[in-house]
Order: C-alpha cells, then structure tokens, then sequence
C-alpha cells in the first residue's frame, strides 16, 4: 500500500470520527428532532456531503453514534462490571462528557420513532444480553431488562426532570444503593464504584 494510500486511509477514519463524536455530542445535548446535519458537519469540521458520504443519512448517523458510544461501555470491561459503568455515566453531571453518553441521546430522542427504534435494536438488546449472564435465575432476560428500565429512569428522573433529591445526589451514594439492589436480580454483579 503506498503511503499516500495510507494516509488517505487514516485521515478517512479521522473524519468519520470527528463526525461520530459531534453527532453524539449535539444529539444528546438537543435530542434527534433538535438536531441538524448542518450543525453537526460545521462541528466536526466537515461539509454535509462528505458527511452523507460517510453516513447516507441522519437516521443512519444516529444509530452509528448510538451503537459507537454504547459499544465501548461493553468492551471496556468485564461484564460482571457493565451495570457500574452505565451508573457511572448515567450520573454524571449534564454538561458534563456524559452528554454524548447514549442514555441522554435517546432520553432526549424518546419522541423519534425510529431514533428509539434504533437504541433498542443496537443496544437494548446487547445489555440485556450481557447482563442476563449474570444470573442462573430461568428469567434472566427479564431481570436483566428490568435494571436496564431502571437505569432509564434513573436517568430521566436525574437529567432531564432534574427531580430531587436524586438530581444532586452524590453519584457514588446513588450507585451504591442500586448495585446493592441490583444484586438481588443478578447475583454475580460487580458492586464496586466506580467500577474497576
């Protein structure tokens, strides 16, 4: 491969990138209706036809993003520690890097038919998955499914309704609790917080 090749190569995937992360980013600030392509091009640096290049559409940029954010929460740890790593992100602050964390984008995209679509078909589906591993329970794709509502609600409860006193509560006493509690459901979860 020659090195102008190469360099195409890397600077293809440096773009699509930079596209990626500010689609997260104003998606989970603004929701998916908010949103324009436009904004999200002159974010990342980028004009809108190299961005549909990339992407094809809006819809297909917003299930990309999703699914990149969410995919590395599962790969950045054993899996007895997913439930942690969601909470973690899930309870930082607005405004904070969480902002492009999946859960906000798709709090904030709920009214999207095929946003919501998306974030359960690319994710929903994987957690569950994950986390019912965690169990020798008969159901354990329902047990799984219900911390996951859980931590949607927690969510919605934290940073879009900012309802206290969860909304300034300290984010290692929420976590302590729920990890406890969530025990119960799956008995092998990691407890620790933050996860190791």
């Amino acid at each position: 491969m020659s090195g102008e090749n190469v360099g195409r190569k890397r600077d293809s995937a440096t773009t699509r990138t930079a596209i990626l992360t500010a689609a997260q980013q104003l998606f989970a600030e603004r929701g998916y209706e908010r949103t324009t392509v436009r904004e999200i091009a002159t974010h990342a640096g980028v004009n809108q036809a190299l961005l549909f290049r990339y992407f094809g559409s809006k819809d297909e940029l917003f299930r990309a993003a999703i699914a990149d954010r969410g995919r590395r929460v599962l790969e950045d740890g054993p899996v007895d520690g997913l439930l942690g790593r969601l909470l973690s992100r899930a309870l930082e602050p607005s405004g904070s890097a969480a902002q492009g964390h999946w859960l906000q984008a798709a709090l904030r995209s709920s009214g999207h038919d095929e946003g919501a679509a998306a974030i359960r078909r690319e994710l929903g589906d994987e957690y569950a998955r994950a986390l019912s591993a965690l169990t020798d329970g008969p159901d354990a794709e329902l047990r799984a499914d219900l911390l996951l509502a859980w931590l949607l609600g927690i969510g919605l409860v934290r940073s879009v309704h900012r309802r206290e006193p969860l909304a300034s509560a300290d984010p290692a006493a929420v976590a302590q609790h729920v990890l406890r509690a969530a025990r119960v459901l799956l008995e092998r979860v990691d407890v620790n917080f933050p996860p190791l």
